[in-house]
């Protein structure tokens, strides 16, 4: 007898997220919808992830941002009208010695960096704070523990 086989291809829903897309996919839509320095800015950002940590994850979250994890979530990138929005899911328990973090600075977990039209981007800095991240989520300081 014959095995049954099918074609998968990817079926995309109504909305402006398919699906079946994967969150790399969704996140390359995100840039190219955007089609301004948000945009633009995501994508270096991204890009400056990948390059500080080649294992990284990528995700797709709360119905629409983009999440880069290893061994736990990095951080995330949302976009808004006037500011791109890099949140460090452990950002205070990071070292920030270029001092990166400009929002979300009163919290005991996260911290944030806006970037808005026209900032330049510390990329070294910014790959350090990546890596440190990853260094943190990877050592027994950063998993959570067990039940």
């Amino acid at each position: 007898m014959k095995k049954a086989t099918t074609n998968m291809t990817k079926r995309k829903s109504g909305s402006k997220e398919g699906r079946g897309d994967s969150p790399s996919q969704l996140i390359d839509a995100r840039i190219n919808e955007l089609s301004d320095w948000r945009g633009e800015t995501l994508a270096r950002v991204r890009i400056l992830i990948k390059q500080a940590d080649p294992e990284v994850v990528e995700e797709w979250k709360w119905r629409g941002v983009p999440v880069w994890s290893h061994a736990g979530m990095i951080c995330t990138g949302e976009t808004y009208k006037n500011v791109v929005k890099m949140t460090f899911a452990k950002g205070a328990s990071l070292e920030d010695p270029s001092g990166l973090f400009n929002s979300s600075l009163e919290g005991n977990t996260r911290r944030a960096i806006d970037v808005h039209k026209g900032d330049k981007i510390d990329e070294k800095a910014l790959k350090a704070l990546v890596r440190a991240a990853v260094a943190l989520n990877t050592s027994s300081a950063g998993q959570r523990p067990g039940p």
